[in-house]
């Protein structure tokens, strides 16, 4: 937790309690479903929290605020999201049940009450949101054609509405299509870890 309160020192006693609290249930889930690799689960608060809470610290959500987690897995970036940002409502979503049950688990136990999950595949979801976030999904041309149909018109944020990911790598031919409107930055303007080198936060603009 202490990298979480170091780039986060504004927590209330319940933020921290509910971030505090994700070590142990995640442990415990994690022996009976792989919703995280094994060799990785003890960097929970590095690479799975603290990357999740780079959306934080690029956009500050408005209370009333409506998010999609397309993709969740085991309820990343959206849990951690939902936690930072309690006036906003997050709907998590992925195709595979076991996760699913994973994130509703967690989100009970640590009474996450902002947040929904649900197994449901992107193209079967018809809610309408402010921005859809995800984390290394699927490329970009691909998530932004699925979640069009769900992105609201009406704006409530400083930013337009769209979609905001999380990803490594080399992004040029992903991105290509959006040049022109497309923000990328590296999460090492957030974070100083080594481990964030080569991570991004990129933003698509779809309102």
């Amino acid at each position: 937790m202490q990298i979480i309160e170091k780039y986060f020192p504004n927590l209330t006693d319940k933020q921290r309690e509910q971030l505090t609290a994700l070590y142990d249930i995640y442990h415990e889930w994690n022996e009976k479903i792989n919703v995280i690799s094994r060799k990785d689960i003890d960097n929970i608060y590095e690479h799975h929290v603290l990357h999740s809470l780079a959306i934080a610290r690029f956009i500050n959500f408005r209370p009333g605020t409506k998010v999609l987690d397309f993709g969740t897995g085991g309820g990343f970036p959206g849990v951690p999201l939902a936690i930072v940002f309690p006036d906003c409502q997050f709907k998590l979503i992925d195709g595979t049940g076991k996760k699913i049950r994973v994130v509703q688990e967690v989100c009970q136990a640590i009474c996450l009450e902002n947040c929904q999950a649900l197994q449901l595949r992107g193209e079967d979801e018809h809610d309408m949101f402010d921005f859809v976030v995800s984390r290394a999904v699927m490329p970009l041309p691909d998530l932004a054609k699925i979640v069009r149909k769900n992105i609201l018109k009406a704006q409530r944020n400083a930013m337009p509405n769209g979609v905001i990911c999380l990803k490594g790598g080399d992004l040029q031919a992903e991105t290509k299509p959006f040049r022109r409107i497309v923000q990328t930055l590296e999460l090492t303007s957030f974070f100083k870890e080594e481990w964030f080198k080569g991570k991004y936060c990129i933003y698509l603009p779809m309102g």
